[in-house]
């Protein structure tokens, strides 16, 4: 999740835990321990995608971060003995804790057991959404506004896990949705992905990959009971079998699950995650080899800058979500009249 999403939690279950005894100093010291974890975003890997598929890595491990909370309580009870080693064990622990876990539940990708198996990916919610923030930051306020009232943050802290629940009951509810549709283009059982639309469990995308093509579907809870669009993109296998012989090929294959998409233009093999963004603003795309004329040569991965469409994004996201278009076209970000779709 983002950085005021994960303070937002670290502070709710500082002040819920220890408030009534450090008081509005909870807070801050919650929200440091939140965002502790990102902070490997600093570290530079050498190459865009290893500074990619890294994060989310050791800095999110239970595995690191369970004996790891045991040495910083010890250092905050020497700091602040006012609390019992305990105490500070329980503060620390949840946060440090509690953050990759959340971070499962989206799409990037947490390697919650590093240096152990691949990265978990629940795609249930979006990286940023205010209904999961909101009751956390409400819950905040009172406490700050009204002292140690450890009753405000609990309320946000349950609030903002009954959504969190949410999104998994929404999440099945979509996929079963699609079934039929899927079964009569054959995908019925190719890999899946259901994910939400940015900032909302109301709209969703299933991306579905086939052999030599993948499938899109928009769909969402104020739908009615329309017909369900599904939109065609092709795929390239021979590409793909070139990126697998690439070391960051296959390391872009292996944390992503297999949900890229390769093209070889302009004398480059680029690969791009699909599973973040939407067709058309996909915010990670990398060059993995240049042709010099004699085939493509292997190259230190970069990154492409990203679409800059994200105020016309917004007005298409929010028109498809209340209902008032039928229809999003991917391919076009469009929204093509009503009883029309996509071409």
């Amino acid at each position: 999740m983002d950085s005021i999403t994960q303070a937002a939690l670290g502070a709710s279950l500082a002040g819920a835990v220890a408030g009534k005894t450090l008081g509005r100093s909870a807070l801050l010291i919650g929200a440091a321990l939140g965002t502790l974890p990102d902070l490997d975003v600093v570290i530079d890997y050498g190459t865009a995608v290893a500074n990619f598929t890294q994060h989310r890595g050791f800095s999110h491990s239970l595995l690191v971060l369970f004996p790891l909370s045991f040495v910083i309580a010890l250092a905050l009870h020497r700091w602040r003995p006012v609390l019992s080693y305990k105490r500070w064990l329980a503060v620390t622990a949840l946060i440090l804790l509690t953050h990759p876990l959340l971070d499962a539940f989206t799409t990037y990708g947490t390697q919650l057991f590093w240096p152990f198996g691949p990265p978990v990916a629940i795609t249930s919610i979006f990286i940023i959404d205010p209904l999961y923030t909101l009751p956390l930051l409400a819950g905040m306020l009172v406490f700050l506004l009204r002292g140690p009232h450890t009753r405000s943050v609990t309320v946000g802290l349950v609030l903002s896990t009954l959504y969190l629940g949410w999104s998994l009951t929404a999440q099945q509810i979509i996929s079963d949705r699609v079934d039929p549709a899927l079964a009569r283009e054959g995908l019925q059982d190719a890999p899946r992905m259901v994910q939400p639309m940015p900032f909302n469990t109301i709209l969703w995308r299933v991306t579905v990959m086939g052999d030599d093509r993948r499938v899109e579907i928009v769909t969402g809870f104020l739908d009615g009971d329309g017909p369900i669009t599904v939109e065609s993109f092709s795929r390239d296998p021979e590409l793909a079998e070139v990126a697998a012989s690439l070391e960051e090929g296959r390391r872009l294959e292996w944390f992503t699950d297999g949900f890229l998409q390769y093209e070889r233009s302009n004398g480059r093999l680029t690969a791009t995650d699909i599973r973040l963004g939407i067709p058309g603003a996909h915010p990670f795309t990398f060059i993995l080899a240049s042709d010099n004329g004699s085939g493509l040569t292997p190259e230190p991965s970069s990154r492409l800058d990203r679409p800059a469409i994200a105020g016309e994004l917004l007005g298409v996201l929010w028109n498809r979500m209340t209902g008032s278009a039928e229809v999003l076209c991917l391919a076009s970000l469009t929204l093509p009249p009503p009883g029309e779709g996509c071409t």
